[in-house]
């Protein structure tokens, strides 16, 4: 039996995942538009495309969740369908064993 100091420290933390993305995007963003600024674009142009960056980041790490279940389901119900061809074969082939 555990106490309850034991579970609060088997406790996942409950920061989100969004806040980290959030945070790490925005840094890389940062990251982004002080190198374009420093090289050769304006101020203007580089937080366009600091910004622009980071969207494409934040909504592909979101859909790639979404994409990820569905690659998951799409896989099992394939290796579903081949089991169920193997296992026909295999009756099949015990028949003239």
């Amino acid at each position: 039996m555990t106490t309850p100091t034991q579970q609060a420290a088997q406790a996942a933390p409950t920061k989100s995942s969004l806040a980290r993305r959030l945070a790490a995007v925005m840094i890389l963003g940062a990251i982004l538009f002080a190198l374009l600024w420093y090289t050769v674009f304006t101020a203007v142009t580089s937080a366009l495309v600091s910004a622009g960056v980071g969207g494409v980041l934040i909504v592909g790490s979101t859909l790639s969740d979404a994409a990820e279940m569905l690659l998951d389901l799409l896989s099992e119900l394939v290796i579903g369908v081949v089991a169920a061809i193997v296992a026909v074969f295999a009756a099949i082939f015990s028949i003239f064993n």
